[in-house]
């Protein structure tokens, strides 16, 4: 890695002797042990974990050894580097340096040469002839604690880690661990092409809501014995999230969708619906620093890498709020917009419950028709028979606003509600998917018990935690340490033999 002459062995770069047979001698050891009598007398509980322990240390001598026997790097009298500025340095100081670095079979050290000049640091191409981590934690080790991480409290994350591999990482270490593990994820996306479905009928979706984050407060809090009216004991910042899929299109009738969503006698008795189609290459990812206009700018470069050539319909579902509507109609003008038809229901249970009590018969039956008419394209005519409820009895106060708010939603946004086309031709009419996002990669992590987050450490995890639901956790860690290694190892020298 970044080295332009191979690494070269000197004669006294051969292992120690002292120490080359400590592995074998070690397995030895474990095999002997094995055959005893006290060890015959064991049940299986205890023969597991001591034979964990023995072949643990069995791993670390056979891994330090192999690493002695790679020597020191010493490659030559000296090393000549391309310096930033166009010229070159000579580095003709050496000097041993020995490093520790904790595996996953515990920690080795590592004795390599250094070469260096006067104000600058040295350079060690051992290290980058191993690839070794900037950090005193493997780059597998690392990547534990991050899948760990990112499916539980760090707490829980890091005893699991300890439980299972021995190794114990403190909580502000692991922590660091996770954002430096997420700088490469933009660039891990730009550079990699989504697979388009290969179905010449699929069409493309995006969709894009938003979710709270509880964070941490800027100024330490006064703690009050009962919170005034209004008053929240944690302040949440939005994050946006999307989620963008391929998915074969199911035609489906306004009836359909509407016994699907009330309850019946048949799925009462527990009869099963039919399973529908399932996005296909699901993505999803979230981000609480990146302004809304370039994460959804981002969302459309997602679905261009996907399809560049617009091959396939493209659907973008949203919710309601009107700031976020209008940068997505301004970014995907040639897009079909759809109103997330829950969104809808919302607003009619609003309505049916200022007219009606909340649970009864009478409140689901006014939704029902109305979610029907809606469906069937008649927009227009629900409109209109909310305002005519308004002045026909009367209303005032609350009652009469909420009709006339409701009324005045459907208005609005009816230019992305042609449910009756949209279901005609098989497209998605809910933000099923985004909302399990919100759900799986926001709230199921971030809104924990206690949970607070600083934006750095949230918008970390929120990547990482978007990568490892898309699957590509493995792909990315590849892709990361690649990049992380030419950060750390960017010089090309040649070497100096004299």
């Amino acid at each position: 890695m970044g080295s332009s002459a191979a690494v070269g062995r000197s004669s006294t770069d051969g292992a120690d002797a002292s120490s080359g047979g400590l592995g074998r001698e070690a397995f030895r050891d474990l095999q002997s042990w094995l055959g005893s009598d006290a060890c015959q007398r064991l049940g299986l509980l205890s023969l597991e974990r001591e034979m964990e322990c023995r072949g643990q240390q069995v791993h670390r001598l056979l891994l330090q050894e192999h690493i002695d026997r790679r020597g020191m790097g010493d490659v030559g009298a000296a090393l000549r580097v391309g310096s930033p500025d166009g010229g070159t340095l000579l580095c003709t100081r050496k000097r041993i340096h020995v490093r520790s670095l904790i595996t996953l079979f515990g920690e080795v050290s590592i004795a390599r040469m250094g070469y260096s000049c006067r104000g600058h640091r040295s350079l060690h191409p051992l290290d980058a002839e191993l690839q070794l981590p900037a950090r005193i934690y493997s780059y597998e080790v690392q990547r534990r604690v991050v899948k760990a991480a990112v499916q539980g409290p760090f707490d829980e994350a890091i005893g699991l880690l300890a439980d299972l591999n021995g190794i114990a990482v403190p909580k502000r270490s692991a922590e660091q661990i996770v954002l430096d593990a997420s700088v490469d994820f933009e660039n891990f996306y730009a550079q990699r092409r989504g697979s388009v479905c290969e179905v010449e009928a699929a069409i493309l979706v995006g969709a894009i809501d938003c979710k709270g984050i509880p964070m941490v407060k800027a100024t330490q809090a006064e703690k009050t014995v009962r919170l005034g009216k209004g008053k929240k004991r944690q302040k949440k910042r939005m994050s946006t999230v999307a989620a963008v899929f391929c998915q074969t299109p199911e035609p489906r009738t306004p009836d359909q969708v509407v016994e699907s969503l009330f309850a019946t006698a048949e799925r009462a008795r527990g009869e099963r619906r039919p399973r529908r189609n399932r996005p296909i290459d699901k993505r999803v990812w979230a981000s609480l620093v990146a302004e809304k206009t370039a994460f959804i700018t981002d969302v459309r470069e997602e679905m261009l890498r996907r399809d560049p050539g617009r091959s396939h319909p493209w659907v973008i579902v949203t919710d309601g709020e009107r700031a976020l509507q209008r940068r997505v109609c301004v970014l995907f003008e040639d897009t079909t917009l759809v109103l997330d038809l829950f969104h809808v229901l919302e607003k009619l249970w609003k309505a049916a419950h200022a007219l009606h009590p909340e649970g009864s018969e009478q409140a689901e039956l006014f939704v029902r028709v109305r979610v029907l008419r809606i469906l069937r394209g008649q927009v227009s005519q629900v409109v209109k028979g909310l305002r005519q409820m308004v002045t026909k009895r009367k209303l005032r106060g609350t009652n009469r606003k909420t009709l006339l708010d409701v009324a005045a939603y459907l208005y609005h946004n009816r230019a992305r509600m042609g449910y009756d086309r949209y279901l005609a031709n098989g497209w998605p009419i809910a933000s099923g998917s985004v909302e399990g996002a919100c759900k799986n990669l926001v709230k199921d992590r971030m809104e924990r018990s206690g949970m607070r987050w600083t934006p750095p450490m949230a918008e970390a995890m929120l990547r990482m935690r978007a990568i490892y639901l898309s699957g590509d956790l493995q792909k990315y860690w590849n892709f990361h340490i690649c990049e992380d290694q030419r950060r750390l190892y960017p010089h090309l020298w040649t070497v100096v033999q004299e």
